[in-house]
């Protein structure tokens, strides 16, 4: 891979037409000479208006579309660098067949970055392929003439070294051509020396080039692989009604650490309006000792930027921060651009508000849902350049404290042009940062929030519950269009969703879901403690609200209870850690049961060759029992060797041979089966073990 400063590059000509051509004349025409189509360059997002996804330090295959009219040969190479930078990279793409050429870059750190596709004909390749197909000495000669002008010509464009060795060639072959009495195969040996026809390539006439650019956003690892743990801190509490402290949850971090979570996720922690505050279980009116909704942000104590007081100080904040990370934890900030009636920015900037026809401020509502104590921002005011600009400074704000990871509320229901500028805005200050997307809405708007920027979205898991509906919508999420943009974070279980399968109360459907959530996905996450207590009831029938909600009221959590799914979650979050498999999303790969209530995948790291096989019993009541066929060229298993499964839940092993196999699961005990494959390796001693 050859690195060049970019401003050394020769010109090109953009693959896109400026527009229609004027026919009958050439003055729609950008250059005529460009004979190179690249036709795609894959993967692209919308054409190449929004950048694909990766992750720093892992390699991206870029594959590119190709050709030229007639038969002379074609050049393609791939240039790559950050996006500003004046360093660039340049790899040779090498063809793949049917015009297709391919190669590689891996951005090296967080960032965006910019790569482009240049293509054109090479007309000193293009000479030496036809100089070996000629036979006629006059031929020869007369060819001879030609590449010594060619090599001539890339003498002049060469420097130092390389244009002495050019020159040197050029007139060798230019006094070759002239002696009639040489043999054909000597002056073809001659032309067709291939250490100075590389030195011909570096040099290369690229005038004519056609050239496709495109983008792409490198995150950080945790961006990719990352297991979150919500947790309210009022609700810290070491005793019931005792409001909980920063110092409070800074107690609790060794319980997070050991269960394995990398983010520790807090809803807002800004002070909360008393103008419309909320009561218990949503109630409209208040009690005096109710402590309100954390979204209901701001009050006289201030705003977005403000701590809620009970909660501790800023100085508390940055030592729960510097405590977390010792731990290997990240705390991530919930941002909700809302305001509370008795907000700061509801007096100091009405006019960032929506006002109906009596004067007063338009409360927030999705009916039939009202949120009195909640007043959204107005996209469409007329002063909308300074409400973005105070936007962004929240965000800033809190970089500036230490906090690098947001879960970002509701963005679906702000301007999708304002998520694009500030994401973008931040990034390019702060690449390592990380934006979460709390949508639960339609497929396009979620998708158009990933393309527009957020690092990983909500998904629609929490409704996803049999064999069939999971089976498709991973396949989706792994492997469709939108694989090259939208990281799927998966929740069983959120404050605002008690889904009805987890209000059965039952531990094999909570550890059925974890299993799935933990495995299925890369991202993953659950709010807690009511995940591993096993809370369950919903606030009344048919609802996904949780009954004496923490969005409303301090709650106590004893978290020494006997049926807490502490342990199980410790073990899932520990297998993630210990197999690569599990830490991306692509290779997901689902295996044919004959029981549907079954549900088998796998999961195969390419470079290490660790791969983990999930079984789930979807029936928490029964005992269930069946044969699962397992791609065992996928796996790159012998067929006709026998390999092992080594449960890491229960930590038995298994000998399995060929594609069928047997499971059995009891979801009293454990319903599942996380089983990493191990491959039977016969050492010169005709020693067997498993790798």
């Amino acid at each position: 891979m050859a690195r060049r400063k970019a401003a050394a590059a020769a010109t090109g000509v953009p693959a896109s037409s400026s527009g229609a051509i004027d026919i009958g004349s050439t003055a729609g025409i950008r250059e005529g000479r460009v004979r190179a189509v690249i036709d795609a360059v894959l993967p692209a997002v919308d054409g190449g208006r929004f950048p694909i996804k990766c992750i720093a330090g892992e390699a991206v295959a870029i594959e590119a579309h190709c050709f030229t009219d007639g038969h002379d040969k074609l050049r393609v190479l791939l240039r790559w660098g950050a996006a500003g930078a004046s360093e660039e990279y340049e790899v040779e793409m090498k063809p793949q067949g049917n015009d297709v050429w391919q190669a590689e870059l891996t951005p090296p750190r967080a960032g965006r970055y910019r790569y482009t596709v240049w293509a054109w004909v090479d007309t000193f390749e293009s000479w030496r392929y036809e100089l070996e197909r000629r036979d006629d000495p006059a031929d020869v000669r007369m060819a001879l003439q030609v590449g010594s002008a060619l090599i001539g010509e890339a003498a002049a464009r060469a420097a130092g070294g390389d244009a002495a060795i050019l020159a040197e060639w050029s007139a060798q072959l230019r006094a070759a051509g002239a002696d009639a009495g040489a043999e054909p195969d000597g002056l073809k040996a001659l032309a067709l020396d291939t250490a100075r026809a590389a030195i011909v390539a570096r040099y290369a006439d690229r005038s004519f080039a056609a050239t496709a650019a495109l983008e792409l956003v490198a995150d950080r690892k945790r961006a990719g692989f990352s297991s979150w743990y919500e947790m309210f801190p009022r609700s810290a509490g070491t005793e019931p009604g005792h409001h909980g402290t920063f110092r409070d949850v800074e107690a609790r971090l060794p319980y997070l650490a050991a269960m394995g979570f990398d983010v520790l996720y807090f809803p807002p922690i800004h002070p909360i309006g008393r103008i419309n505050r909320k009561g218990t279980n949503n109630a409209l009116t208040a009690g005096p000792g109710d402590v309100g909704s954390p979204w209901a942000i701001g009050a006289a104590e201030g705003g977005h930027k403000d701590i809620l007081p009970q909660l501790g100080t800023l100085e508390d904040f940055r030592r729960l921060l510097a405590t977390a990370r010792e731990l290997g934890i990240e705390i991530a900030l919930d941002v909700a651009f809302q305001c509370a009636p008795d907000h700061p920015y509801v007096k100091e900037h009405p006019q960032w508000f929506k006002h109906r026809p009596d004067g007063s401020v338009q409360y927030a509502e999705n009916p039939p849902k009202k949120y009195q104590d909640i007043y959204p921002f107005d996209f469409e005011t007329e002063d909308w350049r300074a409400l973005w600009d105070e936007l962004k400074s929240i965000v800033d704000f809190w970089i500036a404290q230490g906090v690098k990871i947001f879960r970002v509320d509701n963005p679906h229901t702000k301007a999708f042009g304002f998520w694009e500028w500030v994401i973008g805005a931040i990034k390019r200050d702060h690449p390592d940062a990380i934006f979460l997307a709390e949508a639960f809405t339609r497929p396009k708007l979620m998708h158009r929030l990933a393309k527009l920027g957020f690092s990983q979205s909500y998904t629609y898991f929490t409704w996803r519950n049999t064999k069939q509906e999971l089976t498709e919508y991973f396949t989706d999420l792994a492997l469709g269009p939108g694989r090259r943009y939208y990281r799927p974070n998966v929740w069983p279980n959120t404050p605002d969703i008690l889904q009805e399968t987890l209000q059965s109360g039952l531990r094999p459907v909570f550890a059925a879901r974890l299993v799935l959530a933990a495995t299925l996905s890369a991202n993953y996450g659950i709010y807690g403690p009511t995940y591993e207590l096993l809370e369950s009831a919903p606030r009344e029938p048919g609802s996904e609200e949780y009954r004496d909600s923490e969005k409303y009221q301090l709650r106590y959590w004893s978290l020494e209870s006997s049926e807490s799914l502490w342990s199980l979650i410790a073990r899932m979050n520990r297998i993630r850690r210990d197999n690569a498999a599990l830490q991306s999303d692509s290779s997901l790969h689902f295996c044919p049961t004959d029981n549907d209530q079954l549900i088998a995948y796998f999961k195969m790291d390419s470079k290490s060759g660790n791969a983990v096989l999930t079984v789930v019993n979807l029936d928490p009541h029964q005992t269930q029992s069946g044969w699962l066929d397992l791609d065992v060229g996928a796996l790159k298993l012998d067929a006709e060797q026998p390999y092992q499964v080594h449960d890491l839940l229960s930590d038995q092993r298994y000998n399995w041979r060929g594609r069928r196999n047997y499971v059995m699961l009891d979801p009293r005990r454990v319903p599942a089966h996380v089983f990493r494959l191990r491959r039977r390796v016969r050492t010169e001693q005709d020693f067997d073990y498993y790798l």
